[in-house]
């Protein structure tokens, strides 16, 4: 079933973008219906995160979401088998003077969890060198392409997290930029709750602590999904001051808050499907 998936996705990677854009909104939303167990994830985390918003809005938001989620997956056949040349024209950079006025510098390219995540990635890396972790995958073959497709340019670095951030201090040490996804549950150890739309959320504060240690500027960059198949467009915002600052949970909650305001401009697009709440303080019920 993976195998016949993949091919697939490469198959369609040969296509105009605006229609394989059009059959990843179709495939989203087949997914939104046969997939109950994503669709109630997704659901619970906006309701526990915009309990203000009518269930109207949550639901159209939530499905909105689908079809954006469903588009980026089909479109990763152009990250893992497209020329440098068409990922390049697929994500248009704005906003790089924030990150040349510091380039000289350690820096931190803070990337929250949308789902132009990857797009925005392969995009720096066919172009930059720079540094980057992962989870390894379950299944041997999607680990080995995501390998593939995030390194085979020849200019980044890909660490698994079970490596630990040795080898992350080293590579920002010696000038490569670390492409940082901080925001989902990675389980109790080593976490702090800290509030993520009013709920207490298991954070990781290693965004904190390696600006410490290696006196590294951090410069936002979020990935958009444009409408329409057009493409993506990757922001990099002017790099933070006074950070690191005076406590480590100060920091983080600093790093939260900002997400939360990209989140507030394409809600959409955020990756809801994540369970960012399973982690729950002593006493609290799981929401799952």
């Amino acid at each position: 079933m993976v195998r016949a998936g993949l091919a697939l996705v490469w198959l369609l990677h040969f296509l105009p973008l605006g229609v394989l854009a059009k059959l990843g909104e179709w495939l989203g939303m087949l997914h939104f219906i046969l997939g109950h167990k994503r669709r109630e994830v997704a659901r619970t985390n906006l309701r526990l995160c915009f309990p203000q918003w009518s269930d109207e809005k949550r639901e159209y938001i939530l499905r909105r979401h689908f079809r954006a989620f469903g588009r980026n997956l089909l479109e990763h056949g152009i990250l893992w088998w497209s020329s440098r040349e068409r990922i390049k024209k697929l994500v248009r950079i704005e906003g790089l003077e924030n990150w040349q006025a510091v380039r000289d510098k350690p820096v931190i390219w803070l990337a929250p969890h949308f789902v132009g995540l990857d797009m925005g990635g392969s995009r720096l890396h066919a172009e930059f060198s720079g540094i980057s972790m992962y989870s390894r995958q379950k299944n041997s073959l999607v680990n080995a392409l995501l390998l593939h497709g995030r390194t085979r340019f020849g200019n980044s670095i890909l660490v698994s997290r079970q490596e630990g951030i040795r080898p992350v201090i080293k590579a920002l040490s010696e000038g490569l930029p670390l492409y940082y996804l901080p925001d989902m549950d990675y389980g109790p150890r080593d976490s702090l709750f800290v509030p993520f739309f009013g709920v207490r959320a298991a954070t990781i504060p290693t965004l904190s602590r390696l600006a410490q240690i290696t006196g590294a500027k951090v410069v936002p960059c979020v990935t958009r999904q444009l409408p329409g198949g057009i493409g993506y467009v990757l922001k990099f915002y002017p790099a933070w001051e006074d950070f690191p600052g005076d406590t480590v949970e100060a920091d983080t909650r600093r790093m939260n808050a900002f997400i939360e305001e990209r989140v507030l401009e394409m809600p959409e697009q955020y990756y809801w499907l994540h369970k960012r709440f399973k982690t729950r303080p002593p006493g609290e019920p799981k929401p799952y």
